[in-house]
């Protein structure tokens, strides 16, 4: 008998089997990483998904595009699963990425950037099946409610699905939820942030659709992307009147959903008035919402963007990154940022590791969440063989697995520029989600 409430759920949790090593909430592309990387050690893996497709704000968000994936000076950074899901999502569809980095790494320094857009609805199908052929579990319209715990250590996650408020026990559970949801429900330290005023949408036109042709790129029929007052990066833009939004609530969620949508419907009406309703649609919107540092985890360490943390090495670091934005910035992850000491068999990964400041925008972007992803099933997989606490994990053993795998753990120095140069441009407001 399945029981009717959480309440009753958690009293059975003693006594249920885990079905599953591994259980991950949310399918966005940080816990389909988490996922496949876990399954591929051999784990028995879980994935709830609350949508009927993968991929998160990478598909279902709009949020279409590998961020640069490279030092802006012709050296690759991001390898790994990070490289491994970009190819594939150029595999079947369109994509925009440069020539020089279509055979790999070019010989030559370049300026040019590692990043590309992609098909998110294409993607979002070869994921299922990516997962699917690993051995991982899939179970679409299955929305992770809260986690069952045992004092501090989580017995698995209830979840609401078609057959109701069921228990589904783990040894390890990952939070993917990309808003610390699960963590957030047990009451483990988190960190807020506000969301700018944006709404993404793609817009197709006849001129786009002729433009298409002539080309022969389907991505030309998007002429242009419908924004929300064109707020970027740091908040420029940003209507006077509205706040951050916190994306916590469904309150709040949805008073930031309609506003978008009436404000696109202004501007539908008033391209009905110039051109006519029969010359342009829009093609698609997003169906999650578009909020990007609602809640991360505040784990053993965080990622910070500054003076003291560019080119410096981690002891423990879980992969090396590059500051999309800002050419030449290198940055090594700590195994801290996706786990606390105190909660020992939880992860998280991608928009909700521990970062702060501009640190949580370069770290929640799709390469790195993806990394994140990574190393946070490999640690719950290294965690099931050794029989430990997740904390507990050798960390030279893990980061040996993922160079296995090809993640670039730590920089070479030899990628440091001369002089260690840094810049970087400050907010307008004292927090900022991004425009990616």
């Amino acid at each position: 008998m399945t029981p009717s409430s959480a309440d009753e759920i958690t009293l059975t949790c003693a006594a249920a089997a885990p079905a599953h090593d591994v259980v991950v909430a949310g399918g966005g592309l940080a816990g389909c990483a988490a996922a496949l990387q876990a399954a591929r050690r051999g784990k028995r893996v879980l994935l709830l998904e609350k949508s009927n497709v993968l991929g998160g704000l990478g598909t279902l968000g709009l949020i279409n595009l590998f961020v640069p994936m490279c030092n802006g000076l012709g050296r690759q950074i991001c390898f790994g699963m990070a490289e491994e899901f970009m190819r594939d999502s150029i595999s079947l569809g369109y994509d925009t990425l440069p020539e020089e980095w279509r055979a790999g790494e070019p010989a030559e320094p370049t300026r040019k950037r590692l990043m590309t857009r992609f098909s998110p609805w294409i993607f979002a199908l070869q994921l299922g099946e990516k997962l699917s052929a690993a051995g991982v579990d899939i179970l679409f319209d299955c929305a992770a409610a809260q986690l069952a715990m045992d004092g501090q250590r989580a017995r698995g996650v209830v979840a609401l699905g078609k057959d109701g408020l069921r228990f589904r026990p783990a040894r390890v559970v990952v939070d993917a939820t990309g808003d610390a949801d699960l963590l957030r429900s047990a009451g483990v330290p988190t960190r807020t942030r506000g969301n700018f005023h944006t709404w993404i949408a793609f817009l197709s036109t006849l001129d786009s659709c002729a433009r298409a042709v002539e080309t022969g790129r389907i991505d030309a029929s998007v002429s242009e992307r419908l924004c929300g007052g064109g707020i970027n990066l740091y908040g420029d833009n940003q209507p006077p009147d509205v706040p951050l939004w916190s994306g916590l609530s469904p309150e709040n969620v949805s008073e930031y959903l309609l506003r978008n949508h009436r404000e696109a419907l202004d501007r539908v009406r008033a391209m009905v008035a110039e051109r006519g309703r029969s010359s342009f649609d829009l093609a698609q919107i997003p169906l999650m919402p578009q909020l990007r540092t609602t809640a991360c985890l505040s784990g053993d360490a965080t990622f910070r963007y500054g003076r003291e943390t560019v080119y410096r090495h981690e002891l423990d670091s879980i992969c090396a990154i590059n500051d999309f934005e800002h050419r030449g910035h290198l940055f090594e992850v700590p195994f801290g940022t996706i786990c606390r000491r105190d909660y020992p068999n939880l992860l998280t990964a991608g928009r909700s590791a521990s970062a702060e400041g501009f640190g949580w925008d370069v770290l929640r972007v799709i390469p790195p969440a993806i990394l994140t992803g990574q190393a946070a099933g490999e640690a719950a997989a290294l965690a099931l063989d050794r029989d430990c606490d997740i904390a507990a994990v050798p960390v030279p053993e893990l980061q040996r697995r993922l160079e296995e795998d090809r993640v670039m753990v730590h920089f070479p120095d030899s990628y440091i520029p001369e002089g260690r140069p840094f810049s970087f441009r400050g907010f307008t407001h004292d927090s900022a989600p991004g425009h990616f």
